[in-house]
């Protein structure tokens, strides 16, 4: 099962270019803690708090497209670094600022946020030019899996410095933590010698389809005007929406039953759930079924709905955990298959901008999923903050039945190359690592 993991992380500059892009993004979940608690209080409002949060998130969702176009021209390793800079200037300047002032932290708040590492989507377009095959499968695998720590440690740190020294030093460590992360991250592309402009492939070359091939890509053509990747960026957009409607639910059943304790337990299985499906989706041979994933989510969500009030009220909501592990599993896997088909689709040399759409479409879900999850447990009690999480994944895996299949991939031509060397030309679709390695269409 770990045939595919040895081959990858054998693959030169993959685990230093993984790791770091994780550390440049590590303050993202914790961001949000720190700012609330901030911004709480300054003003004895989390109403003010929220608008602050998403002001944030408003920036980095803004600048998505436009930092994934910079770095498809080239200077990545100089985009991270700018970018990180500005970043932790901006979270140094909000964690000083007068409370009596505050706010001014609503626009300080959006300029930090256009400034927001964007390592995320600049790892995931490289992916297509360093692995190839199982590889490539395996790699979208291990970085969805791989997050889902961020998630995890992120939160416990910034809580646990919120709680002994105080929110602005929480907001001063995570800007320390993010610039630390962007210049590794950066260092870590110049030794991979990825950060010239993205190359393009031709139809037919075995690369991921064709460098766009059934997009209906046209130089200077918004990637909006694809069908194929406007498919993807919306399923993005509802799997994301239907995740943090899962997490708000759970924050609700706690406030419910006036227990926050039961947040971090019952979110900390679920994610355990997510990181164990994608470790194993990712040792798996073969192109990944999107499709089956996709429902499998779906379905995951659903089962829990008979056990959640008002249907059923459990003497503790720790009865749910064993479900609640089952119903991650398929989390991680399909957003590793949503981010390998974007990788495939999207014109080889705007793969960036292109995952930079994705990291928009992604905020836009998670600023979707506040009002809905909110309305439907006022309305419906938790179970219909369930359904709603569930109705959000069926319509992504709907969406994917209209997805047109990846290209098949070339005939290999017999000229070796060095596994996982970075590649001025097309990606060919053979082995790069271990002899005997099947060739198959590439694979979040």
């Amino acid at each position: 099962m770990l045939a595919n993991y040895r081959r990858l992380f054998a693959v030169p500059h993959v685990l230093s270019l993984l790791s770091w892009s994780l550390a440049a993004r590590f303050y993202t979940p914790g961001l949000m803690i720190a700012v609330t608690f901030l911004v709480q209080g300054w003003t004895d409002s989390y109403t003010l708090a929220g608008l602050v949060a998403g002001a944030f998130t408003l920036g980095i969702a803004l600048v998505g497209p436009l930092r994934g176009r910079m770095a498809d021209r080239g200077n990545s390793d100089r985009l991270v670094l700018v970018c990180g800079v500005v970043f932790t200037v901006g979270l140094t300047t909000l964690a000083l600022l007068p409370a009596s002032v505050w706010w001014l932290s609503v626009p300080l708040a959006l300029g930090t946020g256009l400034f927001g590492t964007p390592a995320n989507q600049i790892v995931r377009a490289l992916w297509p030019r360093l692995t190839s095959g199982p590889e490539r499968q395996a790699v979208y695998a291990a970085e969805a899996t791989t997050q889902e720590l961020l998630f995890v440690f992120s939160p416990i740190l910034t809580a646990g410095v919120v709680a002994m020294a105080g929110a602005r030093w929480a907001l001063l460590l995570l800007g320390v933590l993010g610039l630390m992360g962007a210049v590794g991250f950066a260092l870590s592309l110049r030794r991979a010698g990825v950060t010239g402009p993205a190359p393009r492939e031709a139809e037919g070359d075995g690369g991921p389809t064709g460098g766009g091939r059934g997009t209906g890509a046209r130089p200077g053509r918004s990637l909006l005007l694809h069908p194929a990747l406007c498919l993807v960026f919306v399923m993005c957009m509802l799997i994301v929406s239907g995740v943090v409607n899962m997490d708000l639910v759970i924050v609700a059943w706690a406030n419910e039953l006036n227990a926050p304790q039961y947040v971090m337990a019952l979110a900390s299985v679920w994610a355990l759930g997510s990181l164990v499906g994608g470790a194993v989706a990712g040792s798996v041979k073969g192109a990944p079924r999107l499709r089956l994933r996709a429902f499998a989510a779906a379905l995951g969500i659903a089962v829990l709905v008979p056990f959640v009030p008002p249907v059923t009220h459990l003497s503790t909501p720790l009865l749910i955990t064993p479900l609640l592990f089952v119903s991650g599993l398929a989390i991680a896997p399909t957003l590793a298959a949503v981010m390998g088909r974007l990788g495939e689709t999207a014109p080889s040399h705007r793969r960036a901008e292109a995952f930079g759409w994705m990291a928009t479409a992604m905020g836009a879900g998670s600023g979707l999923a506040g009002p809905v999850a909110g309305a439907l447990v006022d309305t419906h009690g938790i179970a219909g903050g369930v359904l709603g999480a569930t109705g959000l994944l069926l319509l992504a895996a709907v969406l994917s039945l209209f997805l047109p299949r990846p290209a098949a991939p070339a005939p290999v031509s017999a000229t070796p190359r060095e596994p996982g060397a970075p590649m001025d030309g097309p990606a060919p679709t053979g082995p790069t690592g271990t002899t005997g390695s099947p060739p198959r269409p590439a694979g979040r």
